[in-house]
Formats: structure tokens, sequence, C-alpha cells
């Protein structure tokens, strides 16, 4: 039977759910508290964690795409991947479009089309560069197109596998206006390397390759849609490998785009491998076919080869495309082409690009008329910007350019910080939904609770569960502590040791604080969080391999892990009129960031342990959780939980950047929180507790 149980009903299954999962069976009252705290029997897995065996990743892993059942079930997840695209990659709350200040010279004439230089500033002082492709001796305005260039040898790469000078060419002499531009690190993109913001603090802060070049990509199109002789309404995007990669995420978060051409990259068993394919956070419950469906019911060409990872195109991820473009009735709008080559964007490959751009943006049906002219390719030494040691305007290298990123998340943030009720409100559903997104955790629907086996002990009950959210294979070991003499209060605890902390080895007592609470006529819930105390397993099973590529894209850290066991927990104490959340040493750290995304707790004590929690090396060693820096931190999680109570011990150290007492004041509780510079005794704990 599996089934949501209060703390009340719990026990009155007891014995069937003990037999029926084959556990360790009912210990006698005689037995130690560490027997009878112990929920798995020895060897036993069963009930084991799916998180710790089950690893996410980005190649040799199959995905399968979710069934919709309606347009506005698939919308209601569509709004959700569009705010994950852009939590993730750092662009939200949306950064401010400063001027372009583009730079448009150096025009080399065709006999049907023009090629200029351009570049301009995507943040201030940091440049995107690329050449503009126009027709020449036809009226506008024309159809405009970004081609960003995958990883060949750049934006002039011209060989028969690909020519991205070819494209542009032909495009031109069809009659768009095309913007060719450098991925970040090529050619005239010299600033910083296509190897940006590789490190766990640029995580902590949403700085990332990827991040920078999907904006380098939206502010190319703030540069093509502001040409006099760009129609805005006839937007396309096309790009091959890592530039087709780049075409359905701007596709994705941009409606300009109005048609969109990945070309070899949609796949549902390789998800990218450079570092601007991936981000932290980004493919978390999702996958690159997912993200490409919210091109739907705009027109999307998947082109693929059989050389490639787009091999199954045709039978595996376009009918899974299909099954979104249904819910719309715009089946006609989505179509595929597979061709025999290795990895590529060729003559041939190109011209099914032409030919369906012409059918949406030139409404050419006849695609005779559109294939590939002879072209010759004009020497770099006049398409570059900048060519050999002659480097952009400015000095925005890679570590100003972090300094710059890190300056302006947090003038973003103070912009929204609340000082009156109505900021408050929007802070909450602006940075409130960043926060969830960040740490990916939720408040539960329904907890599966599983009652393992119980004892009396010396003026209580204890009873061993597993917890799990409701259809999810995570299970939490916990221990609850029931008063004989009950008032409807109880304290969940949260510690690095897990549940075990509260256990007098050999003794049929659990520790001091517990026992007093029990005495106070609290109940106590003890937990083992994600990989501590029984939540670990044992040889022959293994755990999962976090030392693999771009893991952080596909799967939570320890720490978000551990915020959502937290509120599993709390949702499962939801019945009890007064709810405590108490944390100690690295526990208090986790339990101030779930105080953010609880819905049901009055008091929270919790040990800042004498750190400087603002510090970036804090959070990576303490409190990992990508993009945490960028949406406030600890700050932020403390303003969310107000105007919740909040006793921070050993809090001396922590200088919190933003003003959290300010926003308890605006939630309706001055003096919300109290820092204690030392470390509580026990009773002093139990008493803040039991107040």
């Amino acid at each position: 039977m599996k089934k949501c149980l209060s703390p009340f009903c719990a026990l009155a299954l007891l014995l069937a759910c003990s037999q029926s999962l084959k556990l360790k069976q009912v210990p006698t009252p005689t037995a130690t508290l560490s027997e009878m705290t112990t929920v798995y029997a020895a060897g036993d897995t069963t009930f084991r964690d799916d998180r710790l065996r089950i690893i996410r990743k980005g190649e040799k892993m199959d995905y399968n795409m979710p069934h919709y059942v309606s347009k506005e079930d698939w919308e209601r997840r569509a709004t959700e991947l569009r705010q994950r695209i852009l939590i993730s990659t750092g662009l939200y709350p949306m950064p401010e479009k400063a001027a372009l200040n583009a730079k448009v010279y150096d025009k080399i004439e065709h006999e049907d089309y023009a090629i200029e230089k351009v570049y301009f500033e995507s943040y201030p002082g940091f440049f995107v560069t690329g050449n503009l492709y126009r027709p020449t001796g036809k009226k506008g305005p024309f159809p405009g197109i970004i081609t960003p260039h995958g990883h060949w040898s750049g934006r002039l790469e011209n060989s028969e596998a690909n020519s991205i000078p070819g494209r542009c060419i032909n495009f031109a002499k069809q009659g768009y206006v095309v913007f060719s531009y450098d991925m970040v690190g090529y050619l005239d993109s010299k600033q910083v390397t296509h190897k940006f913001a590789n490190s766990k603090e640029h995580e902590l802060w949403g700085i990332s390759l990827m991040g920078l070049q999907t904006w380098n990509s939206i502010r190319a199109l703030d540069f093509l849609t502001s040409l006099a002789d760009v129609d805005t309404a006839r937007i396309g995007c096309t790009g091959a490998s890592g530039g087709g990669t780049q075409t359905f995420m701007i596709t994705a978060i941009d409606p300009r785009v109005k048609v969109a051409a990945p070309v070899n990259m949609l796949s549902a068993n390789f998800q990218g491998g450079c570092l601007c394919e991936n981000v932290a956070g980004l493919r978390l419950n999702t996958f690159n076919v997912e993200i490409g469906a919210l091109t739907a019911p705009r027109p999307l060409l998947m082109v693929a080869t059989t050389q490639d990872w787009t091999k199954n195109t045709p039978t595996v991820e376009y009918p899974m495309m299909r099954s979104i473009y249904q819910l719309y009735g715009a089946e006609n709008k989505l179509s595929n082409a597979q061709f025999d080559f290795p990895h590529n964007y060729n003559k041939t490959s190109r011209e099914s690009v032409y030919g369906f751009f012409g059918k949406w943006l030139l409404g050419e049906n006849d695609e005779t008329n559109l294939k590939e002219r002879p072209f010759t390719v004009d020497v770099p030494e006049k398409m570059l910007n900048f060519p050999q040691e002659a480097q952009p305007p400015g000095d925005l290298n890679e570590e100003k350019l972090t300094a710059f990123l890190r300056q302006s998340a947090q003038e973003i943030l103070m912009s929204y910080w609340p000082d009156d009720k109505e900021k408050l409100t929007i802070f909450r559903n602006v940075f409130g939904k960043a926060y969830q997104e960040i740490l990916a955790a939720e408040w539960p629907e329904e907890i599966d609770a599983r009652v393992v086996g119980a004892a009396k002990g010396n003026g209580f009950v204890v009873k061993r569960l597993l917890l799990s959210r409701s259809e999810k294979n995570e299970w939490i070991p916990a221990v609850f502590f029931e008063p004989i003499k009950r008032k409807n209060a109880t304290t969940l605890i949260i510690h690095p040791a897990g549940k075990a902390a509260l256990v007098k080895n050999g003794s049929p007592q659990p520790n001091e604080m517990a026992l007093a609470l029990l005495q106070k006529g609290q109940s106590v819930l003890a937990i083992d969080v994600f990989k501590v105390g029984e939540h670990t397993i044992d040889p022959p099973m293994t755990m999962r391999d976090e030392k693999i590529k771009f893991f952080t894209t596909f799967n939570k850290t320890d720490t978000q892990e551990r915020v959502q066991d937290i509120l599993a927990a709390l949702r499962y104490l939801q019945d009890f009129d007064k709810v405590n959340l108490l944390g100690i040493e690295e526990g208090g750290l986790w339990c101030m960031l779930a105080a953010g995304l609880a819905k049901n707790v009055d008091k929270v004590v919790a040990d800042a342990m004498d750190l400087k929690l603002e510090d970036d090396a804090t959070l990576v060693e303490k409190a990992f959780v990508p993009g945490l820096a960028k949406v406030g931190g600890f700050s932020t999680a403390l303003t969310l939980a107000a105007p919740t109570k909040m006793e921070l011990l050993r809090a001396a150290k922590m200088r919190l950047v933003y003003d959290v007492e300010k926003a308890y004041a605006v939630a309706g509780r001055t003096r919300g929180i109290r820092k204690w510079d030392r470390m509580l005794s026990n009773s002093e704990i139990v008493r803040l507790l039991a107040m």
C-alpha cells in the first residue's frame, strides 16, 4: 500500500507495513535506542534511494519525451522550461540592454550581394564580432537570419563539410539579410576564451560560457532587427553542431525567431559536449528535444545525418517533436531531413534549409529556385574585424568581465530588494521563482510514509520510517519520537550525522536535547538527509559518479538534495499546529536554505558555524548550489522565509550582503532575526523551541 500518512495515523499500519517491506522487525522495549532507530537491516537493498545510484548525463543515455495530454498541459511545462533556461544561463531577471554602439563598415561589393564587417557591444566593453551579408539589386525590407557557427574553425569555415560563408552568400542572393557572428573565443572574439567561466565560483554567480553566448545571440537579434532593411516579422535562425544547440536555445527563449533549423544536433541521446552547450541546472529532468519543442508552433526543420547522434531522428526525435506540434494542430510546420554524411552542414544540408526557409520566410514554394548557386569566399583579411594581433576596443578580459557580471547581478538584486509591502510581493514573485529554480526543490504535494517498526521507550514511542515524495523513489530514513503526553507541536532536527546524533549509544534514551523536548510534550523527528547516515549505500551497490562531465547540468548537488529532503520531512509534519526546524553544524546551513521554501515552519534555530556565509569559498565548501550567490544566497533564503522567527547561532561572522532585517520588518515582524555569537547549550535551545 502506498499513500500519504500523517504522523498520527502511521502507527496504525505498523505491523502490515513492516511485514510487507521485509525490513527489520519491531524491536523489543528492552532494545537499545541505537537498535530502535536503525531503519535498514544489514545488507538490505530494498527501498534504496534512486538518487544514489542513477546518474543523468549528456551522452550515451537515451531520454524520452513526457506525454502531454493537451496544449495547456504542454504550455505550463513550456513556461517552466523557458524560465529554467533563463535562470540557468544567468539571464533572469533579464540584464539591462545597454546601447549596442554598433559599427558596420568596410563594405565588400559583389554582383548581387555585399558583405560588411560588424562589431557591437553586448555588454558595455564586451564585443560581438561578425559579418553582415546583404542582397543588392533588390528592394527590401528583407527577412533576416542570424547564424551561429558551431565548433569548426569559426564563422569563416569554408570546407566541403561546412561552408558558413557559402550559406550566408546564398541566403543573401535569395533575398535575406544575414548576420554571421563569432562564438565566444573564436576569430575576432578575443577578449575571453572558449573556456570562459569554468569554475565553481563562476557557477555560484550564474556566470557561464553558455550564458554569455546566449546573451550574445539575444543581442545579435537586437542588432539585426534594428536594421532599416530587415523585416522584423520574418526572422530565422540556423546553425550546426554547437551552432545548432544555440539555434534551438535562442529560439526557445526569444519569440522574435519565427523559423528555425538546427542542423545535426537535436538528439535524444547526446546533449552537447562543450561548455557553450552546458550550464548548471539546465537539463534537470529535461533534455534537448523537449527544449527544442519550445519552438512550437513556429516552423522547425530538423536536419539530421546517419553518421552522428542524429542517426535516429526520423524514428525517434521527429515523432517526439511531432507529438508537441500535434497539440497545436501545426504538424505542417514541422519537417525533418536526413542525409548520409559525417557530421556536417554541407551543400545538401544547406539546400534543405534554403527550401524550408524559402517556404516560410520568402513565400517561395518551388525549392528548385532555391538551390545553392556557385560562390567565392573572400579571403579572411577582408572579412576579419581584427586580423592578426589586432584586438577589439577596450580591455574587458575574463577577470574584468567576471567582476562586471557579479556586480551587475548584485545591482539587479538590490533594485528588487523589498523596502515596502508591494516590493516584497514583487521580490517573492521574481526572486522567489529564481531561488526555487536554483535550489531545484519543491514543496511536495504528498508524502509516502512507510512505517518500518516501532518500540516504546521511557515516556515515549519511537517509530522507524521511510519517507519519500509521492511517486518518487527518494527514500529518507527517519525516526519519529512521540511523547506519551503529547502537545500538538514538533521539532525536526537536522544534523550532519543524521538521526544517529539523537542517540546515546547503548542507552534506551535519546540524547539530552531530544529527551528535554519530549518531556515538554513536543514530538521530535530526525532524518538522514541525502548521503548522510543510513541514506548511503554499501557494496556491491555503487554510488553515483559525480565526476562525470557537466555533472551539475543534469544532476542536483548534495546541498540541493538535502534541502529537498528537509522539505519532504516538513511536509510529513503538516498536521502539527506548530513545527520547529533545528539545524546543527552544517545542518543549520541546509535548514536556512530550506526555510526559504518551507510552508509550515513557525521557528528556525540554525547554526551558522562562525562562517562568513556570503563568501564564495564558504558556499563552495559548505553549501554548494550553482546560482545561489546570484540570487542573493542566504540573504534571499532568510528574506523569503519571513516572517518565520529565526534564531541564528554562532552568527558573529554572518555578514549578510542585503538588509534582511528590513525585509522582515516589511513582512510584519520586527526583530524577526536574532543572532547569537555563541553556540547555545541544549537547555537554551530547548527553551527557544518551547517558547
